[in-house]
């Protein structure tokens, strides 16, 4: 039975993926700061809770991703972990750094050290692009536009360097936006759709957005996961980015989620310029050929098909334990959401 360790389990791709590898047979390991306060709902949503094994390990600690890997002895690491928000990394660049860059280098030098031939997949991102007008792929240029992408652009040449200098089998995964109903709240597809399921259940909150018009490349979760796994299976480990190929507005995902309660989104939307970021993508495209042809991967999930499925889920108590009703309709007040993808 082979062993996984997934650095950063509790997160959306830590939890799906946690249970492809599972019903793959592998033996899991999933790490978190403190697993003995750690909050893994999503991997109880997803029903394989009982079937992972947690630990403790902070990234940004030498002697603690060493004594984990000493005793885990993983066949492969995913390393899942690290600052998800673009927004928040202005607020906390250092952060950025040191949880997405830091932690990588730490994982990287510790099985160096041990002699290790563990494969090791490191979550990358298409922010690291900057704006593509033309779809990019593998060798497309950085042109990062937050710390966030900055830290990722870093530590995406800091694996292939050990790739190639130490020969280790090494990977990134440049994952374009790819959603779930696990994606975390303050990501701008659950708080658009989560709002407009409340509004629709009679709640009398306005939705406040920044720039509607930027245009992402959205997938579903699920599914990149599979992407990845197939990546550390190659006989010879390689870079690639994972996309659907298709890029949209922002304002068409809200026109979508609006429409599918029965709702036009101009009638409880608002945009303001102080919800606007310091930099932004205007326009991110992908080109995901190589994983078609090498991985024989691709994205099945169409954007309008993703946008029902994120609605649907936003309405099944299942997916939202944390919904109550409140005398204006479910959940919290007014919504800000400053966080665009």
């Amino acid at each position: 039975m082979p062993v996984a360790l997934i650095i950063g389990i509790s997160g959306q791709d830590g939890a799906y993926l946690a249970r492809l590898l599972v019903d793959k047979g592998y033996s899991v390991i999933g790490t978190s700061r403190d697993q003995g306060q750690g909050r893994f709902a999503n991997l109880d949503l997803l029903r394989v809770r009982d079937k992972v094994r947690l630990t403790s390990m902070v990234t940004n600690d030498f002697r603690s991703i060493y004594k984990t890997l000493r005793e885990c002895d993983p066949d492969e690491i995913y390393n899942l972990a690290g600052q998800t928000s673009v927004g928040l990394s202005f607020e906390q660049p250092m952060e950025a750094h040191e949880s997405i860059n830091l932690s990588v280098l730490n994982i990287l030098e510790c099985l160096r050290l041990m002699g290790s031939k563990a494969k090791f997949y490191n979550a990358g991102s298409s922010e690291c692009f900057g704006d593509t007008p033309d779809p990019a792929n593998e060798a497309s240029a950085f042109r990062p536009r937050s710390p966030y992408a900055t830290a990722k652009a870093t530590a995406f040449w800091t694996v292939a360097n050990y790739r190639e200098a130490y020969g280790m089998p090494a990977c990134t995964g440049i994952l374009f936006n790819h959603e779930s109903p696990l994606r975390p709240g303050h990501f701008v597809t659950r708080k658009i759709v989560d709002a407009a399921v409340r509004i629709a259940a009679g709640s009398r909150e306005r939705l406040s957005l920044g720039n509607i018009d930027i245009q992402r490349d959205w997938g579903w979760a699920p599914e990149y996961v599979e992407a990845i796994w197939r990546m550390m299976q190659q006989p010879v480990m390689d870079d690639y980015v994972i996309a659907t190929g298709a890029s949209r507005p922002l304002s068409d995902f809200l026109d979508l989620a609006f429409r599918a309660v029965g709702l036009n989104w101009q009638d409880h939307t608002d945009t303001h310029p102080a919800l606007l970021r310091p930099l932004d993508i205007s326009v991110s495209r992908a080109n995901p050929a190589k994983a078609a042809e090498k991985l024989g991967w691709k994205a099945e999930v169409g954007f309008e098909e993703l946008v029902d499925r994120l609605v649907n889920a936003s309405r099944d108590p299942a997916w939202r334990p944390e919904r109550r009703r409140t005398p204006n309709g479910w959940g919290p007040g007014p919504i800000r959401t400053g966080d665009t993808p």
